[in-house]
This record gives structure tokens, C-alpha cells and sequence, in this order.
């Protein structure tokens, strides 16, 4: 009985529509389609909001540029600098700080921070003092958590030292990420150098006339290798320190404020060997 059971088997084969198949075959296509529609859509945003965020920038940009590094604003100014800061800060809201992206040499193109203007108020009313470039050099690129700040301000006596740029002031930090977009800096030492003479001084020091004396010489080498470095610091000092909000970065532009009122700053990626 089993062996005829077997033997009267009929092996049925399952039908396959062809409609079926078209069927499945066209929702694949329209799903291919779905998906590579979506992509470029997707592609086409992030691309407006990237031209968008450009365009913001150099609205700022050009805002800031006639106000010698924020010296020379009104109050009007300053609300309509402020206005613009905001809105570039919008695309970068909420994202912890890149150190990486941090890391590097930045130029200052705007401030109203007063311990910086006031550098500009004296070398606008003063005729023997010049105020040149100022930049912040961060130095994290292999960190995690923080790292060190140098900044550096350009200066000049005229006649004696080099226009604009005759020295260079220092002024170092440790700083620590403290938060997601909050670093606390933590100075550390001042320094003087680059000197770089006038040619009037150099040919008062070492006259042009051969043979220069040893002394003069020895005289100008000293004062192109001085280097002055005071600390800030000591067992019995506590370490002067501050908040500092990095309010957007990215590869070329970076905008912070000072935490308590201290000012806002607005700097650009600088390609500049500096100290």
C-alpha cells in the first residue's frame, strides 16, 4: 500500500504568474527609484544649506570689514553685527567642539571685547605705538580634551621697530573643554619676541660704514634672539582664568564670546607661521 501510495504520487510543480513577475520587477524599479529620487534630494538640500551658510558668512564678513577690527562701530553696528553672528552660529548649534578643526592659526577680524579694544584706542591716539595683526593659535590636534592657546599680538614702536611688525607679544593658556562648546582657559606665562629693529635704529646701532665693530654686532644679534618669557603663575599666585564659548566653527571661520560679558570675537583661518 505504501509503494502504490508512492507510485500514484504526482509531483505538482507551483505555477508562477508572469503578471507576478512583471509585477515584482516593476516595484523593485519604482523602489530603485524611491531611493535614488530621495538620495539626490538629499544631496540637494545639504547643498542649499551649504551655499546658504557661505552666503551668512560672508554677509558677516563684509559687515565687520570697514570697523577696524570692531574699533570704529556704532551702536547700530554692533546690533547688526550681532544679528549676523547669531545667524551663522544657527547652522552649528548643539555640536560638540572639533578639535581637530580647531587646531591652527586664526586671524581676529572683529572683537568688543574691551581688554582688545583698548589696544586699538592707544595705538589710535598714540603716535609711537602700532597695533598689528592678533591672531589665536590652538595647539590640540592629537587631544581630546582640551590643549593649548597661544595669542599673539603683533605690535610696533615706529622709527625704532619694524612697521607693524617690530614684536611679538604672547600670551599662553591651558585650556579644557568643560562642555560641549565651553573651554576654560587657564593662563600661564607672557612672553616678548621677534624683535625686528628699524633700519634707522640698526644703522644707529651698527653703521652701515665698514668695518662694523664687534660690539655692534653682538649688540644686534642680542636684540633679534631676545626672547622674555614671565609667568603668570607662582606657588602663591592662583592661575588667572576665564570661560570662553565657542559659539561656530568650522575649516575657516571661528566665532567665540567671552563668558560674563567679556565680548565676542570673530576670526578667520590664517595661513600665517606665527611663533
Amino acid at each position: 500500500m505504501i509503494s502504490a501510495g508512492f507510485g500514484s504520487a504526482v509531483c505538482v510543480r507551483p505555477v508562477v504568474s508572469f503578471s507576478n513577475t512583471i509585477r515584482r520587477v516593476h516595484n523593485h524599479g519604482r523602489v530603485t527609484c524611491l531611493a535614488t529620487s530621495m538620495s539626490s534630494a538629499s544631496m540637494t538640500v545639504a547643498r542649499d544649506a551649504e551655499y546658504e551658510l557661505e552666503n551668512r558668512k560672508y554677509e558677516l564678513l563684509n559687515i565687520i570689514q570697514d570697523t577696524q577690527r570692531g574699533l570704529v562701530t556704532t551702536a547700530d553696528q554692533r546690533s547688526t553685527i550681532e544679528e549676523a553672528m547669531v545667524v551663522v552660529e544657527g547652522f552649528d548649534a548643539g555640536k560638540e567642539i572639533d578639535l581637530s578643526k580647531l587646531d591652527g592659526t586664526w586671524r581676529l577680524q572683529y572683537t568688543s571685547a574691551p581688554d582688545v579694544l583698548i589696544l586699538f584706542e592707544s595705538a589710535a591716539r598714540l603716535p609711537f605705538f602700532q597695533v598689528g595683526q592678533i591672531f589665536q593659535k590652538f595647539e590640540c590636534q592629537n587631544e581630546s580634551r582640551g590643549g593649548l592657546v597661544r595669542n599673539v599680538i603683533k605690535w610696533s614702536v615706529p622709527r625704532l621697530l619694524e612697521e607693524n611688525e617690530g614684536a611679538t607679544l604672547i600670551v599662553t593658556a591651558r585650556f579644557s573643554c568643560v562642555s560641549a562648546r565651553n573651554i576654560y582657559l587657564k593662563f600661564e606665562e607672557i612672553g616678548l619676541q621677534n624683535i625686528n629693529i628699524s633700519d634707522d635704529l640698526q644703522a644707529v646701532i651698527a653703521p652701515a660704514i665698514l668695518p662694523r665693530s664687534f660690539l655692534s654686532l653682538q649688540i644686534l644679534q642680542f636684540i633679534r634672539t631676545f626672547k622674555a618669557q614671565v609667568p603668570v603663575t607662582s606657588p602663591e599666585r592662583q592661575s588667572v582664568g576665564g570661560l570662553y564659548y565657542l559659539s561656530y566653527l568650522d575649516k575657516n571661520m571661528l566665532l567665540g564670546r567671552a563668558v560674563g560679558g567679556g565680548g565676542v570675537f570673530v576670526f578667520t583661518r590664517a595661513h600665517t607661521l606665527i611663533c
